[in-house]
């Protein structure tokens, strides 16, 4: 077998849920016709069924290590606290007062602009678009409950702001990673990110002003119970100052018990079948993160991720086409692997070798792998970042992905800045 056939045969898994679950969505018009998880279980059966150089025993521990590295772990426990966090604060009211708080405050016309800024600053502090994204998306979801607006968009707004401070923030494991792999300082790195991430923000900023011009609430908002909102405004402040986010999480339903318990909207046993709901309905996102994780590690274990290495990096020759290779390079492999710090780790090495050899400034790559892995898994459905969304939306994980602006603007200003070179400080020849 050539190298191309092993390489593409190492691919095709990730061909093989493509075409079974998007291309047949959009031939039938309609996204939950083929569930989300029967298309990653049938591209796994495949992933292990072609890697034929190994025993079925070795392929099923590869697939399984895969499922259950560290990051996956740590991802599949902030489900459970998040689903667990989400229905009792939902049960005990927290949410709706959070909303009606919200929806008191900030007028009409402002929410989406609202919700857009929020979202970016609580990211921006606490450095993961995942703990933004449990912290608000209950709010986005009432928000658009109560002026009609597709729920899908108003999720979108808090998922594309998230992704400003993990681009951004000093403490995000991409910042980290992509600088410590090309060998810069952070605050340079933040530096050329903000001239590119800044100007993207502000644009889907006046976009969110424009397009809030017809939401208008459907009705009055109800009566605001402070000490229900206690449990979410405890979740923002300890995210806001950099807790764990699964030590907030655990704060966040401490409170909701104690306030539920003493204000008598459920007794201890009400508590807990509220928090087994809320794990409950996480099942089929930790499934879905859990096979995905397994089907891409057998890609990268038969190779389709050095082989896409490979075939980018065989034409680069000049300053701008390393920058673009960069760029493709670290999307790619996010595509593969569903983790941008995973991805940065991956082609760090191989993107500092092809900078160093056509004089690409170490801070503008250590910006380049960080946005555009960024805008990549801002909207790959398969995300954590978007299952977690829809997940606590109780949606389906593709409708989110149409109304991802801020990524998709995002992408536009970062490849702008490799075909335009910006910004010029940080644009030239090493």
């Amino acid at each position: 077998m050539t190298e191309n056939r092993k390489g593409l045969l190492a691919l095709s898994p990730l061909v093989v849920f493509i075409i079974l679950y998007l291309v047949t969505s959009i031939v039938s018009g309609d996204f939950y016709k083929v569930p989300i998880t029967v298309a990653f279980m049938i591209a796994s059966i495949f992933a292990i069924a072609i890697s034929g150089r190994y025993p079925l025993n070795k392929r099923i521990d590869i697939y399984s290590k895969g499922a259950s590295t560290d990051n996956m772990m740590m991802m599949l426990w902030i489900f459970v606290l998040a689903g667990a966090f989400a229905n009792s604060a939902k049960e005990m009211g927290s949410i709706d007062a959070t909303v009606n708080l919200t929806l008191s405050i900030l007028p009409d016309n402002m929410l989406l602009a609202g919700l857009f800024l929020a979202a970016c600053f609580i990211s921006i502090s606490i450095g993961t678009s995942v703990g933004t994204i449990v912290a608000l998306t209950p709010i986005a979801a009432g928000v658009a409950t109560s002026t009609g607006t597709s729920l899908p968009f108003v999720v979108a707004v808090v998922v594309g702001g998230s992704f400003f401070g993990d681009n951004l923030s000093f403490i995000s494991d991409t910042t980290v990673v992509a600088t410590r792999t090309q060998e810069c300082r952070m605050a340079d790195k933040f530096k050329v990110n903000f001239f590119i991430a800044a100007p993207a923000a502000v644009v889907i900023l006046i976009a969110y002003i424009f397009l809030g011009t017809d939401i208008h609430l459907l009705h009055q908002t109800g009566s605001i119970d402070i000490q229900k909102i206690i449990p979410y405004m405890a979740v923002l402040i300890c995210a806001v100052l950099g807790m764990n986010v699964m030590a907030v999480l655990t704060i966040g339903i401490l409170l909701t018990g104690v306030i539920g318990i003493v204000g008598g909207t459920y007794d201890v046993y009400g508590w807990f079948g509220s928090m087994g709901t809320g794990i409950t309905g996480m099942g089929e996102l930790i499934i879905i993160t859990m096979m995905a994780g397994g089907m891409l590690e057998i890609i990268r274990e038969n190779g389709g991720i050095d082989y896409l290495i490979k075939i980018i990096t065989r034409h680069v020759n000049s300053k701008r086409g390393a920058e673009l290779t960069i760029a493709f390079l670290v999307s790619l492999v996010d595509i593969c692997t569903a983790n941008n710090t995973v991805a940065i780790l991956t082609v760090g090495g191989i993107a500092k070798q092809i900078g160093d050899k056509y004089g690409v400034d170490n801070r503008k790559a250590a910006s380049i792998l960080d946005t555009f892995s960024c805008c990549l898994q801002g909207i790959i459905p398969y995300g954590a970042q978007i299952l977690m969304a829809a997940g606590l939306a109780k949606i389906n994980p593709v409708s989110i992905v149409p109304y991802l602006y801020y990524p998709y603007v995002l992408g536009v200003f970062a490849l702008l800045s490799i075909l335009f070179q910006y910004p010029r400080r940080y644009s030239r020849a090493q």
